[in-house]
C-alpha cells in the first residue's frame, strides 16, 4: 500500500476512534474532498455530526461510521472544499448594490444617462436617485465633456433636473453629483474642501459633479438615511448573493458601530446561514475610545459574529486617482493621491489597539500610502514587542509597493489582505495611471510578497467586485480577464498556485481572522463549513475554472444554500 494511502487511512482511523461512540448525522461519499490540512491534503468521505466535521476519509471508512438514521450524500465525483472565507468585502454595501442602479456593466457615460433617465421618470420628484459600480476608465468611449478623465454633470442634471442624483464610483472613493444635489448641499464655485479629498473643477472653477474621496461627504450626508429596516433588506441580499457564491464567512471591512447592532440583532433571530468578522470602521477619536473601552467580541452567538477589529483608511484608489503616490500620476501631473488619515493617529489608534487586543486594519493602495503603513506599524510593534507578536495587523489591498517595502511584510508580521480580482479589472489601464517600471516593480506583487514571507489572504471587495470567490480564484491563478486574456496573465510571474489561492480564501484567510482553530479545513472538531464544486478547481484546466459553480454551501452542518439531493 502506498504511503500516502496508509497514512490516509490512519489519519481516518484516528478521526474515527475518537467519535466512535457517536454515529453521524451526514456522511458524504464518492467525491473529492481537498482538506487543507497537510497532515491529510486529500480524501472521498467525511462525516458530520452537529456542527462539527466527525471524521475525514475513505468511503469505506466513513460509510461503516453511518447508521440507521444518517442521511447520506452521494457526491458523485463533485468536490469538497473548506467554505470561503471573503476576506474583505463591504457587507450591507453588496446587499445596498441589490437595491440601487448598478453600473458596473455599462459601457460608457451615455448608458449611464440612459439608466438615470430611466430612473428619473419613475421616481417622485425630489426623491433621490442613488446607484455605483461606474468606472470611466473602462469604457468604450471617452465622455465629452471630460475634465481631468471624469465626466461632467450636465448631462446627468439635463434628464433629472427634478431628482437629486448620487452614483457613487465602483471604487467608492469618488461621486458624481447632478446640480440639484450640489444644490441642496450647498455647493457651488466657492466652496472650498481642504485636505483628505477635492472637487474637481472646469476651467472657470465651476463644479464639474465630481468628488473625491472625504470631500463626498459634502453630497453623502445630504442623502435621504438608510434605515434599519432598509438595513435589513441589504442585509438579507447580501447573505443571500453570498452563500449562493459558496462564502460561509464574510469579513465586513469598516461598518458602523450601530450596524454591529443590526447583525446580533438579525443572528438572533436565526438560524444563521453565514458568519461575520467585523471591521469596525471608527470615525473619530470618541468612536476610537468607545470601541477600545470594551474587550474584543472574539465570537458571539454561538461563533457566528467576531468583532475585534479596526478599520482606518490612509489613502484612496487608483481608479479615482486617489491612492497615496511617491510619484505623481502619469495622466495627472502634479498629483500624489490623497493622505486621508494623518500619520501620526494611526500611530496612536495603533498603539492604543496592541494596548486592548484589537487587531488593526489600514486600507492602503498607493506605495507612499502602504510604506507609511508598514512604518508606523513598525513603531508599534518594536514599543510592544509582547502582544505584537500575535496581532496579526494587516494591509487592506497592498496593491502597489516599492520595492524596499515588500520584505517588510513578511518580517513584520503584517497580513497582505489582497484582492486577485483587482488586478485583472485594474491592470488594462493601471499602466495609464503609474507606468510599466512601476507595476513591475511592486504592483499586485503576489509571488514576491509570498517569497518574502507574507501570509495573503484573498477577496472580491465587494461590491467594488461582485462576490464571487471563483471568479476571485480564476483571477488569482491566472491574472487573466475573463475571456482568458492576456495571453499567459498579467505579470505572470506574479500569479498564485493552486493552492496557494485556495488557501488565501480557506486555511489563510482562517488565520487572518483568529479563527483557525475553527476554521479554515476540513479536519475532526473543527466547524461543519464546506462548498461543494461542481468540479475540481485544483486540477482542471485553467478555461474550466469560471464554468465552475456552487452546488451546495454549508454552513454550521446545516445546507444554507442548495440540498442534500
Amino acid at each position: 500500500m502506498p504511503l500516502k494511502t496508509i497514512l490516509l487511512f490512519c489519519a481516518t482511523l484516528s478521526g474515527a476512534a475518537s467519535v466512535t461512540a457517536q454515529t453521524p448525522d451526514m456522511v458524504f461519499l464518492n467525491g473529492i474532498v481537498h482538506t487543507m490540512d497537510e497532515q491529510v491534503p486529500s480524501a472521498t468521505a467525511l462525516a458530520l455530526r452537529g456542527n462539527r466535521i466527525l471524521a475525514v476519509g475513505t468511503d469505506t471508512v466513513i460509510g461503516s461510521l453511518a447508521g440507521p438514521s444518517t442521511k447520506i450524500v452521494d457526491l458523485a465525483g463533485k468536490t469538497v472544499i473548506p467554505g470561503f472565507i471573503e476576506s474583505h468585502g463591504h457587507l450591507l454595501g453588496t446587499g445596498y448594490y441589490r437595491l440601487r442602479l448598478d453600473f458596473s456593466g455599462i459601457k460608457n457615460y451615455g448608458e449611464m444617462v440612459e439608466m438615470v433617465a430611466a430612473a428619473s421618470r419613475e421616481t417622485p420628484p425630489g426623491e433621490w436617485i442613488l446607484g455605483r459600480g461606474w468606472h470611466q476608465s473602462k469604457w468604450d468611449t471617452r465622455p465629452v465633456p471630460e475634465v481631468r478623465g471624469f465626466q461632467t454633470h450636465d448631462a446627468l442634471t439635463a434628464v433629472s433636473p427634478d431628482h437629486p442624483v448620487w452614483l457613487r464610483h465602483a471604487s467608492g472613493h469618488a461621486g458624481i453629483a447632478n446640480a440639484k444635489a450640489m444644490e441642496l448641499a450647498g455647493v457651488d464655485s466657492s466652496t472650498k474642501f481642504g485636505e483628505g479629498g477635492e472637487i474637481i473643477r472646469d476651467g472657470k472653477g465651476n463644479p464639474t459633479g465630481i468628488f473625491i474621496e472625504l470631500a463626498q461627504a459634502l453630497i453623502g450626508d445630504r442623502v435621504t438615511p438608510e434605515t434599519p429596516q432598509t438595513d435589513r433588506r441589504a442585509f438579507g441580499k447580501a447573505v443571500e448573493e453570498s452563500v449562493s457564491k459558496g462564502v460561509t464567512t464574510f469579513v465586513d471591512a469598516g461598518t458602523d458601530r450601530s450596524h454591529v447592532d443590526l447583525y446580533r440583532t438579525i443572528l438572533a433571530e436565526g438560524p444563521p446561514r453565514m458568519r461575520l468578522y467585523v471591521m469596525v470602521g471608527a470615525r473619530d477619536d470618541i468612536d476610537r475610545e468607545e470601541l477600545f473601552s470594551a474587550p474584543p467580541d472574539s465570537g458571539s452567538g454561538g461563533g457566528f459574529l467576531t468583532v475585534r477589529a479596526i478599520k482606518l483608511g490612509i489613502d484612496g484608489a487608483l481608479g479615482s486617482r486617489s491612492a497615496w503616490l511617491m510619484e505623481p500620476y502619469l495622466d495627472d501631473p502634479g498629483n500624489l493621491g490623497h493622505e486621508t488619515l494623518p500619520v501620526e493617529d494611526l500611530v496612536t489608534i495603533s498603539r492604543r489597539a496592541l494596548e486592548t487586543g484589537y487587531q488593526v486594519c489600514v486600507h492602503a493602495i498607493g506605495d507612499r500610502a502602504n510604506h507609511e503603513v508598514l512604518d508606523a506599524f513598525e513603531k508599534v510593534f518594536a514599543e510592544q514587542p509582547s502582544p505584537a507578536a500575535e496581532a496579526r495587523f494587516r494591509i487592506e489591498h497592498a496593491q502597489i509597493l516599492d520595492s524596499a517595502d515588500i520584505e517588510r511584510f513578511g518580517r513584520l508580521g503584517v497580513i497582505a489582505s489582497v484582492q486577485g480580482i483587482h488586478c485583472t479589472s485594474d491592470r488594462p489601464w493601471a499602466a495609464s495611471r503609474i507606468g510599466e517600471d512601476r507595476i513591475a516593480e511592486g504592483a499586485y506583487a503576489w509571488r514576491k510578497l509570498r517569497d518574502g514571507g507574507a501570509l495573503l489572504v484573498n477577496g472580491t471587495d465587494t461590491p467594488v467586485e461582485r462576490v464571487d470567490p471563483l471568479k476571485c480564484f480564476y483571477a488569482s491563478v491566472t491574472r487573466q480577464q475573463p475571456d482568458g486574456t492576456p495571453p499567459g496573465g498579467f505579470d505572470p510571474g506574479e500569479k498564485m498556485s493552486r493552492e496557494e489561492a485556495l488557501r488565501s480564501y480557506t486555511i489563510d484567510a482562517a488565520y487572518g481572522i483568529f479563527r483557525e482553530r475553527e476554521l479554515g479545513s476540513i479536519v475532526p472538531g473543527k466547524l461543519a463549513d464546506l462548498v461543494i464544486l461542481s468540479s475540481d478547481i485544483l486540477t482542471v484546466p485553467d478555461d474550466e475554472l469560471l464554468s465552475t459553480s456552487v452546488v451546495a454551501t454549508i454552513v454550521d452542518g446545516r445546507f444554507v444554500f442548495g440540498a442534500p439531493d
